[in-house]
Parts: C-alpha cells; sequence; structure tokens
C-alpha cells in the first residue's frame, strides 16, 4: 500500500510549481527560492569528479591514467610484457644502437657556424669512413688505418667541398642535414647507402646544391618514385642507379626528367 509523506516535495512537483510561478513574474521570491533548492539538489546528485579533473595536486598522481592523457602510449608500453629472451634481447640492443646512432648524426648548428658548411660537411663524412676532395687539391681526404685524418679545426675562408663520397656509410635520415648549402659541390655519392631511398632524396635535393652535376644513387633503395624530386637540381648532367630500364615506370620517369632537362642522362656507369 503506497504512503504519501506530506513533508516531502517531489522533484516533479517542484518544477511544476517553477513552472507556474514563473508565469507571474521573475521576481517572485518564492520562484527563486525554489531555484535555489533546485540547484543545491543538482550539486547533491552529481556523480563524484574524475581523477583527471581534481585539483592540481591530485593531476601530478593520476593524470597519467586519465582517458585524455596524451602519453597513452607510453602507458601502453609501460603495460607491455618484458621479452627476457635473447632474441628479445638482442631486438632491443640493436634498436637501441640505432637509436643512439641516429642521434649521433644530428644536426650541430655551433659545428657549422664555426667551421662554415663546407668543413663541417667533410669533418662529418670523413669522420664516419667516407671521402671528400677540395677545389685545387688532387688528394682525397679519408681515414687512415689509425682512424685519424687531416682537415683543419678552425675556419678556412678557401676551402671549398667540390667532391663528396658518401659510400658505404652508415647514413640515417637525421645526418642529411649535414651535407647542405655546398653551393659549389660539383660530385655527390651516395653508392651501396643502403638507407638511402626516396626520402633521403627528396630531402637531399631540397639542400641547395646549385651547381650539382653528379649524383651518385647506385646500390640504394631509391625508386623511380623518388626520381622526379630531381628537378629542384637544374645543373645535374649524370645521375647513376641500377637499372634505369628496369620495367615500364622506370622508362616513364627517365623520359620525364630527360624531357624537363635535355643535359641529364640517367644511366647505370
Amino acid at each position: 500500500m503506497m504512503k504519501f509523506y506530506p513533508n516531502r516535495i517531489s522533484f516533479r512537483s517542484i518544477h511544476s510549481s517553477a513552472f507556474r510561478l514563473n508565469q507571474d513574474g521573475p521576481q517572485n521570491p518564492q520562484l527563486a527560492k525554489i531555484m535555489q533548492k533546485i540547484e543545491k539538489d543538482k550539486k547533491k546528485l552529481k556523480w563524484r569528479t574524475p581523477y583527471s579533473e581534481l585539483p592540481d595536486t591530485f593531476q601530478s598522481k593520476f593524470k597519467l591514467f586519465s582517458s585524455s592523457n596524451r602519453n597513452s602510449e607510453l602507458i601502453e608500453a609501460m603495460q607491455q610484457p618484458v621479452d627476457l629472451s635473447p632474441t628479445g634481447i638482442k631486438k632491443w640492443w640493436n634498436k637501441r644502437r640505432t637509436e643512439t646512432a641516429a642521434f649521433m648524426q644530428q644536426y650541430i648548428p655551433e659545428r657549422h657556424n664555426a667551421l662554415g658548411e663546407d668543413l663541417a660537411c667533410a669533418h662529418f663524412v670523413v669522420h664516419r669512413e667516407g671521402s671528400v676532395r677540395f677545389r685545387g687539391q688532387k688528394q682525397w681526404i679519408k681515414m687512415d688505418e689509425k682512424d685519424d685524418y687531416d682537415l683543419p679545426r678552425n675556419f678556412v675562408p678557401n676551402m671549398v667541398l667540390e667532391e663528396v663520397k658518401c659510400d658505404n656509410m652508415d647514413l640515417f635520415y637525421e645526418g642529411l642535414e649535414n651535407i647542405r648549402q655546398l653551393r659549389f659541390l660539383k660530385h655527390l655519392s651516395f653508392e651501396n647507402v643502403s638507407r638511402f631511398d626516396d626520402w633521403y632524396l627528396d630531402r637531399i635535393s631540397g639542400n641547395g646544391f646549385p651547381v650539382l652535376e653528379e649524383l651518385n644513387l647506385r646500390g640504394t633503395a631509391v625508386t623511380y618514385r623518388g626520381l622526379h624530386c630531381l628537378y629542384r637540381l637544374p645543373s645535374l648532367k649524370v645521375v647513376l642507379v641500377d637499372e634505369p630500364e628496369k620495367n615500364i615506370m622506370w622508362q616513364m620517369m627517365v623520359s620525364q626528367l630527360e624531357e624537363w632537362n635535355p643535359n641529364i642522362a640517367i644511366k647505370s656507369a
């Protein structure tokens, strides 16, 4: 049997009373009292505040576990099981070595400002077992058997790079920024650089080589899709690739480049 409590007012009766009183005018004091009670009841019925919305003292402890956290990938990685098998440890170690090597090849503005673009590039390439030749010199500069090489440690104004060979180097994308703004470079080689792909070539083509004449891409991972960016190098005369007539797509790209620049020759040797 339903019981009635005359001292209790339901939400439906409050809202209906508020609607009726609202028609009498906005200045009705009884209406204001009822609206205050409604707001008070809403606060009581409100669900607890999520941890991510609590004050800063709580965010520092629980924000990482909120659904809107930007570091969710880090949390997900922390929750993955640790692979301590020999294969897993070897994979982790190789990844760590690769990340360290890529970091060590990053562009250092202070070095380029102190030595100049040409000499700074020479140090970067020769230190990683490449070789360079300056204008007016017949001898190539490279490491000797004792891992030593003869390059100035201070800026020399008349040292201008004309040829750079990065053949067989373990070159990362981060290191390409060190080979830049060589205004008098004529020959550039990346033969047998296995990491060198279309992204590398796109970056190299935008590094500012206005008089570059020869580019060696043999033994790289460059495809016909990457060759289109060579339009940025207007002085190119020779581009060496493994198989310029490998398939119809290569032939079409070679034809387009030769049509754009009649002086260019894309060949294998």
